[in-house]
């Protein structure tokens, strides 16, 4: 029986040394690239998480302006509790003493005689007025109910050199500077500011008209029972 041939294997040789030429070809093209790093990283990122998944989850925080705990505000304070503390309080003035509270059905009425905040036909308060207005403005930077000033004069239109050409600018500037005051010494919630002028000087009381028209010169603070506007 013929013995089998053995089997020509030299062409193994030959093959190897094609794939190591191929391969240090490879690795010659590779070394001379230039590797884009952010390409590369969310490559291997995403190998990552596939090969090796987490049962861990984030949740993005919240982003909203408002959230529970910026909805969350202190209620109104109680108008006839308020009343004796503003009572109490203005006493320690002596300009504030002379201002008048009224406690009604629903509000809270603090006027001010307006001779004594302003000079005649001015907006523009003296240092002693706006001391005075910051230590009301202190009784009122703890309590959160709506405030409003509403301004108000009396029929004699403003004289040339009061720098407004109407009642209605002279009881809106008037209101406008109470009500920033009142801002400056602490309250932090929307304050309504409103000029009558001497629209409603016929509700006043029938007293001689020199005592009606310094009544009718005054600022209102206005406190209402519901929450203010932040």
């Amino acid at each position: 029986m013929p013995k089998p041939e053995k089997a020509n294997v030299a062409w193994m040789v030959t093959f190897t040394d094609l794939v190591s030429l191929m391969l240090t070809f490879f690795v010659l093209l590779f070394s001379m690239s230039s590797l884009q790093i952010d390409k590369w990283e969310e490559m291997t990122d995403t190998l990552s998480k596939t090969l090796n998944p987490s049962s861990v989850k984030t949740v993005a925080a919240a982003t909203a302006e408002f959230n529970i705990s910026t909805l969350i505000r202190r209620p109104a304070t109680n108008l006839d509790y308020l009343s004796g503390v503003l009572q109490a309080g203005v006493k320690q003035d002596p300009l504030l003493a002379k201002s008048q509270i009224m406690l009604l059905e629903d509000r809270l009425v603090i006027a001010l005689p307006g001779d004594l905040l302003f000079s005649p036909g001015k907006a523009v308060m003296p240092e002693e007025t706006r001391s005075a207005l910051f230590t009301l403005g202190g009784l009122l930077s703890n309590v959160s109910n709506q405030i409003a000033v509403n301004g108000h004069t009396d029929p004699k239109a403003p004289g040339p050199d009061a720098g407004f050409t109407s009642n209605w600018e002279l009881s809106m500037a008037r209101a406008s500077a109470v009500a920033n005051s009142l801002r400056q010494a602490g309250y932090t919630d929307d304050i309504f500011a409103f000029g009558y002028a001497d629209s409603r000087y016929q509700q006043l009381p029938k007293l001689n008209e020199a005592e009606r028209a310094a009544m009718g010169r005054r600022v209102d603070i206005i406190i209402l029972p519901s929450v203010g506007d932040n």
